[in-house]
């Protein structure tokens, strides 16, 4: 059973920092992991990703204030959130793209997501 465990989120002010944490069982093979966020009223939006060798890649909102890495040894994914910003405030999510099996496609898979509120 797949499953991608978030942790980090929560309420801070404006200028503050957060570490978000997803750590993914049950996928045999990872490619690329990331983080995506979705606002009340927008739609989901990528964040930042990166992929199993290091190359990262991220919105140009969060450029400098965000981080993403990874350890590929837990299979987790971390984002650094620095300088946030009320506009920051979302439901942060999750994503792992991998394969369950040898054989098996790759598709995408998504954590529950854990929400960030900023304060002004």
């Amino acid at each position: 059973q797949v499953q991608l465990v978030e942790s980090g989120g929560g309420l801070v002010q404006a200028g503050g920092s957060l570490r978000l944490s997803c750590a993914a069982s049950g996928i045999f093979s990872i490619n690329d992991m990331g983080w995506y966020r979705q606002a009340p009223g927008k739609q989901r939006e990528l964040v930042a990703r990166i992929s199993r060798g290091g190359h990262t890649n991220y919105a140009d909102s969060v450029k400098g204030r965000f981080n993403i890495s990874r350890d590929n040894v837990k299979n987790t994914v971390y984002l650094q959130i620095n300088t946030l910003k009320p506009e920051d405030t979302a439901v942060y999510y999750c994503n792992a793209e991998g394969f369950v099996c040898s054989g098996c496609s790759t598709r995408p898979y998504w954590g529950q997501g854990t929400q960030v509120t900023v304060s002004s």
